[in-house]
């Protein structure tokens, strides 16, 4: 086991430039069983956006070799095809036919809502949050320290989380003001709240990753939460401010010199400066003697995006899936997701178990040794991460759906099989994914069968939404859409 750094040695090491995070110690571990708890939250990364899973171009050396020492899931899938309805299942443990927010709106999270950091807290657990939220706007019963985390450092608006170089941060329920300088958006839906920076000295990646190094450190001698959600690759859907491209970077690194567009350099250099430091923050664990307690899982919130002047096929960004960023067909919704736990997982492994955002709360709840809440539609991946593949809890079915393109869309996986629908009483593509993951061949004429197990669960996965009601496609008739 290598030796502890002190605080001090260690912060001076890491180079840190802002302010230390208010930190909650405890005593000792309640459960010395219970593992440290990671998750690292990439936005818009795209499933072939890894080398570990495919990617030739962009370079990914520390999260190839976490996969290396870790498993690999290939079958594993974020909440919804955008980022705030895709993080509320994550937090809540209830897919977008159960959860509160169903799309990108300002509705926040109410008391009721139980999240992750609130079941691990009764377990003896420090939460922190780092990085995104869009859960719920300032005085809201959503903001992050009023759903169980004790420490928040990141935004909370998600429009406002497209600017790398952004005026102010939250830390907790305040604003901290950086030496940005930003250009506040004039003209469409982001006007007033989104921005591009005139004046580029804080990024906001690299402060993340100096609070996490912060967080991880504070919390040596107790078990932890931190759910560290990044926004790169995300792009800055306002780079028209400044008539440049979205991709917003402070260098393109290994990628200066390539023959490529100027956003494909900026994604790439993105993608890897994200892989330098979780590869740095894996190195924190070993150097504090924590790898063999601490899992770490990498996934992201939905598929790539073709947004800030990027073209995910430069990359080949969705890898052999079909549809992007907004689509319901595997390419939006399937991530690459991968989970370390030295001594715990087996190394070089990889897994085609059907999972989803969801099934994180079961999971560390069953890390943490204490019971999930009865309505989640999770169920625990813990047995496949410790290769007990025989106790492993399978999905009837999965559910997804996604209302921003004038009706709602649906899809469900069941088994080896996934449907699809884009308007809730319009046709439904079938696809069989042990064969076409590509969802090339429709076969819904020829499985009948498999189309009325389907119709039965569309029937009955959802809860009626306010917010989210079932909408149809304009009636040419009328020229409005109708709602169910």
């Amino acid at each position: 086991m290598h030796a502890k750094l002190s605080r001090r040695s260690f912060l001076k090491t890491a180079g840190a430039s802002v302010a230390l995070a208010p930190l909650f110690y405890a005593c000792s571990r309640p459960d010395a069983g219970q593992p440290n708890i990671i998750y690292i939250l990439a936005d818009d990364l795209g499933y072939g956006d890894l080398g570990c899973f495919g990617q030739k171009k962009i370079k990914t050396p520390n999260l190839d070799k976490m996969a290396a020492e870790g498993m690999r899931f290939t079958n594993h899938y974020a909440g919804s095809t955008v980022c705030a309805p895709s993080r509320c299942t994550l937090m809540t443990g209830k897919h977008t036919g159960h959860a509160r927010i169903r799309g990108n709106a300002l509705v926040a999270l109410e008391p009721e809502d139980k999240t992750i950091p609130e079941l691990l807290k009764t377990a003896g657990y420090a939460t922190a949050l780092v990085g995104k939220w869009g859960l719920g706007e300032a005085g809201s019963a959503g903001v992050p320290t009023k759903k169980g985390f004790d420490s928040f450092f990141g935004y909370l608006n998600q429009i406002k989380a497209h600017n790398y170089y952004p005026e102010y941060l939250w830390r907790n329920e305040e604003k901290v003001f950086l030496n940005n300088e930003v250009k506040v958006a004039d003209r469409g839906y982001a006007k007033g709240i989104g921005g591009a920076s005139t004046k580029r000295i804080d990024y906001s990646h690299d402060l993340f990753t100096q609070e996490a190094h912060k967080i991880i450190q504070a919390h040596s001698e107790s078990p932890f939460f931190l759910y560290l959600a990044y926004t790169i690759p995300h792009a800055n859907d306002e780079h028209w401010i400044l008539n440049t491209h979205g991709m917003e970077v402070p260098d393109y690194g290994a990628y200066k010199d390539k023959d490529w567009p100027e956003a494909e350099k900026g994604y790439a250099a993105m993608v890897s400066r994200m892989d330098r430091d979780i590869g740095a923050l894996l190195q924190q664990l070993a150097d504090l003697g924590l790898e063999k307690n601490t899992l770490v899982i990498f996934t992201s919130d939905n598929g790539p995006h073709k947004e800030g002047l990027n073209d995910p096929d430069f990359f080949d960004s969705n890898g052999p899936l079909r549809g992007i960023k907004r689509d319901l067909y595997e390419g939006g919704i399937r991530v690459p997701m991968i989970a370390r736990w030295p001594g715990v997982i087996a190394a070089g492994t990889t897994s085609e178990l059907p999972s989803a955002f969801w099934d994180m709360m079961p999971t560390f709840a069953e890390a943490a040794g204490i019971k999930a809440p009865d309505d989640s539609d999770g169920v625990s991946i813990m047995p496949t991460l410790k290769g007990e593949s025989k106790r492993q809890k399978m999905h009837d079915f999965m559910y997804w759906e996604f209302h921003e393109r004038g009706a709602t869309a649906q899809a469900v996986r069941m088994g080896k099989w996934k449907a699809v629908r884009h308007d809730p009483k319009g046709p439904i593509e079938l696809y069989d994914l042990s064969v076409d993951s590509a969802e090339s061949n429709n076969v819904a004429a020829e499985h009948k069968d498999v189309l009325e197990k389907i119709i039965v669960y569309l029937s009955q996965c959802r809860t009626p939404s306010k917010e989210w009601p079932l909408t149809l496609k304009m009636n040419p008739n009328t020229n409005q859409t109708e709602n169910k």
